[in-house]
Formats: C-alpha cells, sequence, structure tokens
C-alpha cells in the first residue's frame, strides 16, 4: 500500500514541478510565485512556438508550467550548450527525440521516456538529437535563480 501511494505521490511532485519552471515568468521582486491553478496541459500537441521563443545563443525553446517555492516545472524543446547549475538540482523526462545527451564527463544515448537525474554541478546537455527534436519536461529543485546557469567546458 505505500509503495503505490508513494510512488504516485513522487510522480505527482515531479510533473509539478517540472510544469512549474516554464508556466510563470520570473517573479523579480515579487515575493513568490503565483498560487498553482487546477489544468490540464497536453505536452505533445503543443508547438514550439506554444513552447516560446529561442533563448539567445541557443536553440532552446521553454515554458514555464508551474512555480512553487520549493521547485519549478517546465517544457523544453531544443538544446542548449553544456552547462551546469550551482544552486538546483534538475529532473529531466524526454518526451521525444533521440540523441547523445551529456551527463556529467560522458556521452549517453537518450529516448523518449527516459529520466535524467542531474544533480547540481554536474555538466550536462549539449545534446544532438539523431531523431527529431528532444522535447523534454525540466524540473528545477529548489526553482533555478537568475544567472545559475554557467558554461560547462567540453570533456
Amino acid at each position: 500500500m505505500r509503495v503505490p501511494l508513494l510512488g504516485a505521490g513522487f510522480a505527482a511532485a515531479f510533473t509539478a514541478g517540472l510544469l512549474a519552471h516554464h508556466l510563470v515568468p520570473a517573479a523579480g521582486a515579487q515575493s513568490g510565485p503565483p498560487p498553482l491553478a487546477p489544468q490540464i496541459i497536453n505536452l505533445f500537441s503543443m508547438t514550439d512556438e506554444e513552447i516560446g521563443s529561442l533563448a539567445p545563443n541557443s536553440d532552446l525553446r521553454s515554458r514555464l508550467l508551474a512555480a512553487t517555492p520549493d521547485g519549478t516545472v517546465s517544457v523544453q524543446s531544443g538544446n542548449v550548450p553544456r552547462h551546469y547549475h550551482a544552486d538546483a538540482n534538475e529532473i529531466q523526462l524526454i518526451l521525444q527525440g533521440e540523441g547523445s545527451f551529456w551527463l556529467g564527463d560522458r556521452e549517453v544515448q537518450v529516448k523518449p521516456g527516459d529520466l535524467i537525474i542531474i544533480p547540481r554541478g554536474t555538466p550536462h546537455a549539449g545534446s544532438r538529437a539523431t531523431t527529431g527534436r528532444f522535447r523534454a519536461l525540466a524540473i528545477k529543485l529548489p526553482p533555478q535563480r537568475a544567472g545559475d546557469t554557467v558554461p560547462a567546458p567540453a570533456p
């Protein structure tokens, strides 16, 4: 009884965290993120334009879906240069695309359904899609602060 309940709780928290990062814009001087609203978001039907405009100097589009003081959830499409986050842990669920992904000092193959755990300080990304365009659900715990994307050199 405890294992299914724990698993369902983790899945719900993971999804909420992923969604938060891309739906809510940066709070700036506000005291905290707006309250969560009940909703259903179909990540597979979202176009790249609905996800957002390209980030500067990258091929990444990102949309914050849900934000709490403890974490954020976003949908991402595309690729960014190899980097790390000094203060935020990241969890990515690959939704679309297959190819290589840098995780630490190794290049690994990923496909839809793969869950990538990225502890703070771990270089990641720099991926190359071999099939389709990468789309992932990204959870940041705690929420990523402004300026917490640090370029990482190639291994």
